[in-house]
């Protein structure tokens, strides 16, 4: 009876080939043809929907348009350090509109003061109303008219030429809420002569510059799709 196993061996026994069977079932053999967990991966993956709301998609930074963004926020900074001159509250007034309208830029808002101012004194020494009217608020445009019908009902006629510019500058600058308002300082040289109806001169010197020195005031409404400021207030600093 020794060669024979006793009993409880016989049970271990037993036991661990019912184990190995179970582990057999579930894990499953290899045969040498499986595929590695990445291409079982990648099949997953060609099989899910595009459309998987389960799935969040993280957005991609494009390194170009960080790099540009961050060239142009440098831009931005040095163009109001430039243009404010040193003026403390005039910095702070520009860097608020630029971040209420990020299409602001205070170059380039000088360089269309220029025009704008250009083409209203000459509107005005004209007559132009319609000109005028696109340019000036309400307010300015009706204290601009009554100039102008006061002249004509005179009679006098003025004689025009705009020299051009010797200096603008921001005055002050400042976000009210939704609206940005800005001031200039304008310095510019014309030569301008008023003639009677019989012609004879009544104001100026024909040929002599004149230095006329003035306040602007510019409004925009920062959250309207129309990009034009419009001149909401003048000052003569003469």
């Amino acid at each position: 009876m020794g060669e024979f196993l006793d009993f409880p061996t016989l049970i271990v026994i037993v036991v661990a080939i019912v184990v190995l069977l179970r582990l057999r079932s579930v894990l499953g053999t290899r045969t040498g043809n499986e595929r590695p967990p990445s291409a079982r991966y990648e099949s997953i993956s060609r099989t899910r929907p595009d459309n998987d709301e389960n799935v969040v998609q993280m957005p991609r930074r494009n390194p170009q348009d960080t790099a540009e963004a961050e060239r142009a926020q440098r831009k931005l900074e040095a163009e109001i350090e430039k243009f404010s001159a040193g003026k403390a509250e005039v910095e702070d007034g520009l860097r608020a509109i630029a971040q209420a309208d990020p299409t602001f830029s205070p170059k380039q808002f000088i360089e269309g003061a220029k025009s704008a101012y250009e083409m209203i004194v000459t509107a005005y020494a004209a007559g132009d109303r319609k000109s005028l009217k696109n340019l000036l608020d309400k307010d300015v445009y009706d204290s601009f008219e009554a100039a102008i019908i006061e002249r004509e009902a005179a009679g006098h006629k003025v004689e025009f030429t705009f020299v051009g510019l010797s200096n603008i500058e921001f005055a002050e600058a400042e976000l009210d809420k939704r609206n940005a308002v800005v001031t200039l300082r304008i310095d510019a040289e014309v030569v301008s002569i008023t003639r009677d109806r019989e012609g004879e001169i009544v104001e100026g010197t024909p040929g002599q510059v004149v230095a006329i020195a003035d306040e602007w005031t510019f409004l925009r409404n920062t959250r309207s799709r129309d990009p034009n400021w419009k001149l909401v207030a003048t000052n003569d600093l003469d």
